[in-house]
């Protein structure tokens, strides 16, 4: 079964966004972020913070699963960047199904801390770093997560992406 929807993973300042929208640029296929999914509550606590309960990510995660939902029903492929931290939230979003590409992106904590130190206009606090690493559960093998060093430039990320996923692909333009 081809990968239709690919889902770029980690913590916050690995670079997801910019990663995810070159790489659907890429493959011609729609790009989402997960933050914009967000109810606006949970972007007031982290914007002050506050590291989010598994309560308060539900509404999002079922948001994500039914923004995939529909790529799947329909013929057309989609990156969505997310932080996906915890394989129970990947599985909530629909990872182990062969239609998804799981890809983690995965660095040093001081070059990310750096970014998110340089970053400007995100609600995401530097601070919340030290949650997201407690929460992060490295992919499993089941996952077939793609798993790629930061340190690359986003361009060098997406070329290697493409070689590793373009045989299990379907896009109307595949490189």
């Amino acid at each position: 079964m081809a990968v239709r929807v690919i889902v770029v993973m980690g913590v916050s300042g690995s670079g997801k966004t910019e990663v995810g929208r070159l790489l659907a640029r890429e493959l011609g296929w729609a790009f989402h972020d997960a933050d914009d999914f967000h109810p606006s509550e949970n972007v007031r606590l982290m914007s002050q913070g506050i590291p989010l309960t598994d309560v308060q990510r539900t509404p999002w995660l079922v948001a994500l699963r039914h923004l995939i939902d529909s790529v799947l029903r329909e013929s057309s492929g989609m990156v969505l960047a997310c932080s996906a931290l915890a394989k129970r939230y990947r599985t909530a979003i629909g990872i182990g199904d062969p239609r998804l590409q799981l890809v983690h992106l995965d660095g040093p904590m001081d070059v990310i801390r750096s970014r998110l130190q340089e970053r400007t206009g995100h609600f995401m606090p530097a601070s919340l770093l030290e949650s997201q690493c407690a929460l992060l559960e490295r992919p499993t093998a089941e996952e077939r997560a793609i798993t790629v060093d930061i340190r690359e430039s986003p361009a060098a990320l997406v070329k290697q992406l493409i070689a590793q996923c373009s045989d299990g692909l379907t896009a109307p333009h595949v490189l």
